[in-house]
C-alpha cells in the first residue's frame, strides 16, 4: 500500500478507507464485481454525505492497485490506476504522458488551460571502482612471520572489509514547469540534470557489511560456548611421555623429599615443570603445535617485557599508546569490571583474541593459555614479580582473573620479602615488614579447619588454638632457642606482669607520641604487625557463606568471633612483644581508643586527674578481647604463624589457572575485550567527529556497565552489546567511505571542508539530504564528477568488450568526446522518472465548475504506473 499512500499524500488526503482482500488471500477482484462494489460505495457515500475517500484493492496483491472515490458537496473525485510491467515507448517521455492526461480529462474547452508540471529524475551510481576503499586488510603473513613488534598485539583491527556504501541516488527535481516552455519527447529533451534547480541525495547502505572489529569480538565470544577442556582440545597424547620422563611433572614434589645425590636446587618444582615443558614441545613437534614459535615468543615478550632484560621489572608497565590513568577512557574498567588498559590481563585478552582470530583458533587459545600458566608457575618458584599488575591487594573492581593474578603477585612479594629477610638478617629487624594488603583470608576459616592443636613443649607461635589444618607452616624467620629462653617465652601463660616486664622488647616500629604504659610508665611503642590477608571476591563470598552457616546460636556466634579474630590475636602478640609489662588497657588505648573512656576526677589531694577505664562492651563476661589477651604470648610478628600462607594461596591460584577451560577463560576476559573494543571505537570516532556516534557510544557504555557487573551475564545481552559495537563500527566506516569519495581531506578552503563534512554527516543521519546549490554547489560538482567518472569507466569497458578494430575505436572515441561536450551524457539514463501533471478545468461541461485534475506517473525499467485523481461537477449531472 506504499504506492497508494504516496499517491494520496501528493493529493493532500489525510483520511481514507481501504477495502482489500484478506491478508492471506491473493484473489483477483473482477471488473464487474469491482464496478458493482464501487457503485454501491458511491450510493452509500452520496446518501451519508461522507467526504472521506474510499479505496478498493483490485487485481493481485503484488500489483498494489487501487481504485476509489470521494464524494463532496456537488463534487465527485474518481481515483484510478494503471499498472504495466513494460513501458510503452510512446509514454516514456513528457509529451506522451500529456496526451494521456488531456484525453482522460476530456475538457470541452479550446484551448485547454496550461498544465503545471513537476518532474523528478533519479540517477543511481553503483560503480565506485574509481575510488579505492580506504580500509586496508590486516597483514596476516607479517603477523605469522613474527615481523610485527610487540605493541602490534595490543592493537585491535577496525573497519569494514567491503565498501559499506553500495549506491548513491541523486534526485534532480524541476518543481514548477509549464507546458509549452519545455520539450521532452523521443527525439530531444530539455531536461538537463545539471540545470535542475533542486538536487537531493540519499545513499544505500550495504546490508550487514563485514567489519573487522565486530568479527574479532564475535569470534572470541563464540569461544565462551565451547565445552572442551584444554587437554581435550590439544589432545592428551601430546602430553604423554614414555618411561620415567612422565614422572618429571607428576612427581616433582615427591622428588624434593626423596634422598638424592644431586644438589636440591636441581630438583626444584620449577625445573621439573620447565623440563616437562621442553619435552612437551619436543614430542608435539613443530608441525603439530597450534602456535609457531615465532608468534608464541613475540606474544610472550609482549606480555612479559621483563623477560628481555636481565633485571626483572617490578610494578606496572604501561604502553605509550594507552590512555592516562586519570582519563575517563582508562577508568572504564571500573564500569565494565574488566582490567586497566595497561595491565597484563588486558593485554592477555587482546592476545587471545588475536590468536583465536588469526592463529590456530581454539587450539591456539589453549596453547597460549598453557604457556601462560607455566610462566606463572616459573615466576612463583623463582620469586619474579608479574609485570603489568598494580601492587597491593586484589582490586575487587576488576574481573576475577585479574584478581587471581594480583593475588599471585602478593604471594610472590611475601615469599620474596621472607627469603630476602632470611638471607640478610637473623636478628630482630624492624624493617622486616609485610607488603600492605587489605582484606582477610577466607579459605583458612572453614569449619573443617577449626582444630585444636596439641601444644608441645618449647613450641612458639601456636597461639589461641590456631585454626590452621596444616602443621607445615613456618615462622617468618628462623627461631633461636637461646633467644626464646632468654625472653622467658617457654614459661607459657603463667608469667605475670612482673615477669613480662623483664622481657626484652622486640618488634618495635616507633614510639606512640607521649603515651605511656599505665603500670610502669614506660613509653608505649607501636609494634610491627602482620598485614591482613588479601582476598579475591570468590574467597570473600566463600567466607561469607561459611560464617552464615554457623547460625545464630551462642556457640556459632562465639566460633564466628574467634574465626574473625585471628588478626586481632596477632596484633596483641606483637604489642606484648614490643611493650613488656603492658596490659589490655594499654593495647585498647592504641588499637581502639574509643573503647577506653577517660574522665576527670578529683583525687585525695584535691587535684584534678584523668582516670580511665574500659568501655562497657569490653567488660562483658567472656569478652573475646579479654580471652584473646589472656591467650596471647609476647611474640614479635616476624616469629608468628603467618596470617597469610602465601605458599598455599599461590598453589591454589596456580591450580585455579590450570583447570580453566578455554570457555571459562573467554568468560573471564570478555569484559576486557568489550572494554578494548569500546576504547577502539572511541579512538576511531574522535578522528571522524560524528555527533550521532558519540551518543551511541555513551549508550553502549551505559548498557555494558549494567550487564557486565553481573557475575554471569546472559548470552543474549552480551550479543546485543557486540551488535551495538559492530553497528557503530559500520557507521564510522560509512563516514570514512563518504569522506573518501567526496574528498573532504582534499579541500583547500576550510569553509568548503566544513560544509562537505556537514553534508556527509547529514547523509549518515537523514534519509535524504538536499544539495545546496544543486549542480552548481561544491557538493553538487563533486557528485557530477562521480557520475562522469563512472560513465567513462562504463563506456571504456563497453568498448573493450566489443573488441573493435583500432580505426573504428579511434572514431568511436572521437564521437564519445563530442557527446561528452553535452552535459546530459555525463549521467546514465534515469533509473526512475516521476511526473505530476496538474490543471484546473471544468468537467464534464464547459459551464461546470473548474475543478482540480491531477495525474501522477512513475517509470522504471520494469514498472509503469499511472495514478489519476479526476474531479467532476455533480451539481447538474
Amino acid at each position: 500500500m506504499t504506492f497508494l499512500q504516496e499517491h494520496i499524500a501528493w493529493y493532500g488526503l489525510r483520511e481514507f478507507v481501504v477495502i482489500a482482500p484478506a491478508a492471506n488471500s491473493d484473489a483477483v477482484l473482477s471488473e464487474s464485481k469491482c464496478n458493482l462494489l464501487l457503485s454501491s460505495v458511491s450510493i452509500a457515500l452520496g446518501n451519508t454525505g461522507c467526504q472521506v475517500p474510499l479505496f478498493v484493492q483490485i487485481h493481485h496483491k503484488w500489483r498494489r492497485m487501487y481504485v476509489g472515490e470521494c464524494q463532496g458537496p456537488g463534487v465527485r473525485t474518481d481515483f484510478e490506476m494503471v499498472h504495466l510491467r513494460k513501458v510503452p515507448n510512446q509514454y516514456t517521455h513528457l509529451s506522451g504522458l500529456l496526451d494521456i492526461f488531456k484525453s482522460k480529462i476530456g475538457c470541452p474547452l479550446t484551448p485547454l488551460p496550461p498544465v503545471s508540471i513537476t518532474i523528478r529524475f533519479t540517477y543511481v551510481l553503483q560503480d565506485w571502482q574509481q575510488y579505492f576503499w580506504p580500509q586496508q586488510p590486516p597483514d596476516i603473513d607479517a603477523l605469522v612471520g613474527g615481523e610485527v613488534g610487540g605493541l602490534e598485539f595490543g592493537k585491535l583491527p577496525f573497519g569494514a572489509c567491503e565498501d559499506p556504501i553500495s549506491e548513491l541516488h541523486l534526485a534532480t527535481t524541476w518543481p514548477h514547469l509549464t507546458e509549452g516552455i519545455i520539450v521532452d519527447n523521443d527525439v530531444y529533451s530539455d531536461l538537463d540534470p545539471i540545470q535542475a534547480p533542486h538536487w537531493s541525495v540519499r545513499v544505500r547502505k550495504a546490508d550487514n557489511p563485514q567489519c573487522l572489529l565486530g568479527d574479532f569480538v564475535t569470534e572470541f565470544f563464540k569461544v565462551c560456548r565451547r565445552k572442551e577442556s584444554a587437554d581435550e582440545i590439544l589432545g592428551r597424547s601430546t602430553f604423554e611421555e614414555e618411561g620415567r620422563e612422565i614422572t618429571d611433572i607428576t612427581h616433582a614434589l615427591s622428588k624434593l623429599t626423596e634422598p638424592a645425590p644431586v644438589p636440591i636446587h636441581k630438583l626444584s618444582v620449577s625445573n621439573m615443570v620447565h623440563t616437562a615443558k621442553k619435552k612437551i614441545r619436543k614430542h608435539r613437534g613443530i608441525e603439530e603445535s597450534p602456535l609457531n614459535n615465532d608468534v608464541l615468543n613475540t606474544i610472550l615478550l609482549y606480555l612479559f617485557p621483563d623477560a628481555a632484560s636481565e633485571k626483572p621489572l617490578d610494578g606496572t608497565s604501561s604502553a605509550d599508546n594507552n590512555p592516562s590513568s586519570e582519563s575517563e577512557e582508562y577508568n572504564l574498567y571500573n564500569q565494565f569490571k574488566s582490567a586497566p588498559s595497561d595491565s597484563l590481563t588486558y593485554k592477555l585478552a587482546l592476545c587471545l583474541c588475536m590468536i583465536n582470530f588469526y592463529h590456530g583458533g581454539l587450539k591456539g587459545v589453549a596453547h597460549l593459555w598453557q604457556e601462560f600458566v607455566l610462566e606463572m608457575r616459573f615466576r612463583w618458584e623463582n620469586n619474579f614479580l608479574i609485570p603489568g599488575l598494580a601492587s597491593g591487594p586484589p582490586d575487587l573492581r576488576c574481573c576475577l582473573l585479574h584478581q587471581k593474578l594480583q593475588m599471585l603477585n602478593c604471594c610472590i612479594e611475601r615469599k620474596k620479602a621472607r627469603d630476602e629477610g632470611r638471607k640478610t638478617s637473623t636478628s630482630n629487624n624492624v624493617t622486616n615488614t609485610y607488603p600492605g594488603d587489605a582484606g582477610k583470608h577466607g579459605d583458612q576459616l572453614g569449619p573443617d579447619n577449626l582444630k585444636d592443636v596439641d601444644k608441645e613443649k618449647g613450641e612458639v607461635g601456636k597461639s589461641w588454638d590456631s585454626w590452621s589444618d596444616s602443621e607445615e607452616e613456618f615462622f617468618e624467620c628462623l627461631s633461636d632457642t637461646e633467644e626464646l629462653k632468654g625472653n622467658g617465652q617457654e614459661s607459657g601463660k603463667k608469667g605475670g606482669l612482673k615477669e613480662m616486664a623483664n622481657l626484652k622488647p622486640e618488634g618495635r616500629l616507633h614510639q606512640h607520641g607521649k603515651l605511656t604504659l599505665l603500670h610502669n610508665g614506660e613509653p608505649l611503642y607501636i609494634p610491627v604487625t602482620q598485614e591482613p590477608a588479601p582476598m579475591t571476591e570468590d574467597l570473600l563470598e566463600e567466607q561469607s557463606e561459611v560464617l552464615a552457616k554457623l547460625g545464630t546460636s551462642a556457640e556459632g556466634a562465639h566460633l564466628r568471633a574467634r574465626m574473625q579474630s585471628a588478626c586481632l590475636l596477632s596484633d596483641m602478640e606483637s604489642f606484648k612483644a614490643a611493650n613488656p609489662g603492658c596490659s589490655l588497657e594499654d593495647f585498647v588505648r592504641w588499637y581502639s581508643p574509643r573503647d577506653y573512656i577517660e574522665e576527670e576526677v578529683i583525687d585525695e589531694k584535691g587535684n584534678t586527674v584523668l582516670k580511665g577505664e574500659l568501655s562497657a562492651r569490653m567488660k562483658i563476661p567472656s569478652n573475646m578481647w579479654v580471652e584473646a589477651w589472656e591467650t596471647a604470648k609476647p611474640i614479635p610478628a616476624r616469629r608468628q604463624r603467618r596470617l597469610f600462607d602465601d605458599t598455599r594461596e599461590a598453589e591454589k591460584v596456580l591450580h585455579y589457572l590450570a583447570i580453566q577451560k578455554p570457555a571459562d577463560l573467554a568468560r573471564h576476559l570478555l569484559p576486557c575485550v568489550i572494554h578494548a573494543a569500546v576504547l577502539k571505537v572511541k579512538e576511531e570516532e574522535n578522528l571522524e567527529n560524528i555527533s550521532s556516534v558519540k551518543k551511541i557510544i555513551k549508550q553502549i557504555i551505559s548498557h555494558s556497565s549494567k550487564v557486565l557487573h553481573f557475575p554471569n551475564p546472559e548470552d543474549k545481552k552480551l550479543e546485543e552489546i557486540i551488535h551495538q559495537i559492530t553497528n557503530v563500527e559500520a557507521l564510522i566506516a560509512r563516514a570514512r567511505s563518504l569522506k573518501a569519495k567526496f574528498g573532504t581531506e582534499k579541500c583547500e578552503q576550510e569553509e568548503e571542508k566544513e560544509d562537505l563534512e556537514r553534508f556527509v554527516n547529514c547523509l549518515l543521519e537523514q534519509p535524504e539530504v538536499v544539495v545546496a546549490g544543486a549542480g552548481r554547489g561544491h557538493a553538487g560538482r563533486i557528485i557530477h564528477k562521480l557520475f562522469v567518472n563512472a560513465q567513462r569507466l562504463t563506456e571504456s569497458s563497453d568498448e573493450a568488450a566489443t573488441m573493435s578494430p583500432p580505426e573504428e575505436e579511434l572514431k568511436r572515441m572521437g564521437s564519445l568526446e563530442e557527446r561528452r561536450q553535452n552535459s546530459v551524457s555525463d549521467f546514465p539514463p534515469p533509473a526512475g522518472r516521476e511526473l505530476i501533471l496538474r490543471t484546473t478545468v471544468p468537467r464534464p461541461a464547459p459551464y461546470s465548475r473548474a475543478l482540480p485534475q491531477r495525474m501522477y506517473s512513475v517509470l522504471t525499467k520494469e514498472d509503469f504506473r499511472l495514478a489519476g485523481a479526476f474531479s467532476s461537477d455533480t451539481s447538474f449531472f
